[in-house]
């Protein structure tokens, strides 16, 4: 039974780490930022007819990976787990049907230990140093600022929860980095696997209660994390329940020859090095290109509109006009977000430039006049009426979520 259960463990997991999208891609290292962002999912793109076929035909549903959702819990990624578990089974039973007076397989168990150590150790440094350097979770967009609470979801109030604290989001990111830097030295990689663990057990749990769309991803490396620990499971015990000392394991090499051995850990190492560089290049491009650390445009900010003329006549502020702009918001990264009157955040595609902003829907062709730094008077055609919009931008810094701080001393707790 126990052969049995490695059999299918061996060939699940192998299936899931060459296969899964990311996974084999981090270990690419720096020269994955030369690759297109769609080169991550090439293997689950060769699997989507397959995937589409079983949905349709098996489960009578419509499974086709969407490559740019983002998401990891697609249809069509929990039909691509159904395919590799039924494959796993397949070869499981003629594996061990062919295979049965093997009296064990404790040098591809080590193999196996040593796979799964880098597929977690690499997740764990791809996803730690999008924290460590905070580009997962950014600060809130402006336009977030001014949505109503109730209006977002469950995963939007965890983003935002998180990228409101940078400092708790590098924390949890140095965590992560620690844990999987920690996985690819042999020595420390019971510490490692402990860390993860623990970090990993977090991230799950916050997926599955806030509905963000990683929990396939995530439940495995919490498996691969206690799979990496079981062999080390009567020395936990030992050590952290009955406070005696633990016996050390020495688990079989992966080569009959020491000198291969000894060369097998520092290409372990060197590839941890080469994954963590990676890790960090693809996080800090990502830091300056849309996180806090990107370029702010010159109109960045919350513009609060006083004054709405259509045809030279003014528009009065009523929140049942459906076409006057209450408030226009100008974020970094070419975001552009209207707000109607009645409160509603629109987010258009707008091209900006020194003179002009050029909107698609609504139809729009705008003149920029700044008479102050403050003061934005856009003058032009809207919808194909001449329109005069001015504005006055908003001091968001002065909102509560941006102004508050931190207090050692706090006579009353403050919540709004």
């Amino acid at each position: 039974m126990r052969k049995a259960a490695f059999r299918f463990t061996f060939t699940y997991t192998s299936l899931f780490c060459l296969t899964f999208a990311q996974i084999t891609f981090v270990f690419l290292g720096p020269a994955g930022s030369l690759l297109p962002e769609s080169a991550m999912l090439w293997q689950m793109k060769a699997l989507a007819p397959v995937m589409e076929w079983l949905g349709r035909n098996i489960f009578g549903v419509d499974a086709v990976l969407n490559a740019t959702s983002g998401s990891g819990d697609q249809a069509a990624i929990w039909i691509y787990l159904f395919l590799i578990g039924v494959v796993a089974v397949l070869v499981t039973a003629l594996w061990s049907i062919l295979d049965r007076q093997r009296p064990d397989y404790a040098r591809l168990w080590s193999w196996t230990m040593l796979l799964l150590r880098l597929a977690l150790g690499g997740q764990m440094l791809f996803y730690g140093f999008a924290k460590l350097i905070p580009s997962q979770m950014g600060p809130p967009p402006l336009a977030a600022l001014l949505e109503p609470f109730g209006d977002f979801s469950p995963a939007s109030v965890l983003w935002l929860q998180v990228g409101s604290s940078p400092v708790y989001e590098v924390l949890l990111g140095s965590v992560e980095v620690v844990g999987g830097l920690l996985l690819f030295w042999t020595r420390t990689a019971t510490l490692g696997a402990l860390v993860s663990f623990v970090a990993m057990v977090q991230v799950f749990i916050l997926n599955m209660t806030f509905d963000v769309p990683v929990k396939i991803l995530s439940f495995h490396l919490v498996a691969f994390s206690l799979i990496l620990l079981t062999p080390q499971m009567r020395n936990l015990m030992e050590l952290f329940v009955f406070g005696r000392a633990a016996k050390p394991l020495t688990p079989p090499a992966l080569f009959t020859r020491d000198t291969l051995n000894r060369w097998a850990v520092g290409v372990q190492v060197a590839l941890g090095i080469w994954v963590a560089i990676g890790a960090a290049q693809i996080s800090w491009a990502g830091y300056q290109e849309y996180g806090a650390g990107a370029p702010k445009p010159e109109l960045y900010g919350i513009w609060s509109v006083q004054d709405f003329r259509v045809d030279g006549n003014p528009v009065r502020p009523l929140t049942t006009d459906e076409t006057r702009w209450q408030r226009v918001i100008f974020d970094i990264g070419g975001s552009t977000t209207v707000q109607m009157m009645n409160g509603a955040l629109v987010p258009v595609t707008a091209e900006i430039d020194d003179e002009t902003v050029q909107i698609q829907q609504p139809l729009a062709s705008l003149a920029i006049d700044r008479p102050d730094d403050d003061t934005l008077v856009l003058t032009g055609d809207l919808e194909g009426n001449p329109t005069t919009i001015v504005a006055h931008r908003m001091d968001h810094d002065a909102l509560t979520l941006r102004s508050r701080g931190f207090n050692w001393v706090q006579d009353e707790p403050y919540f709004r």
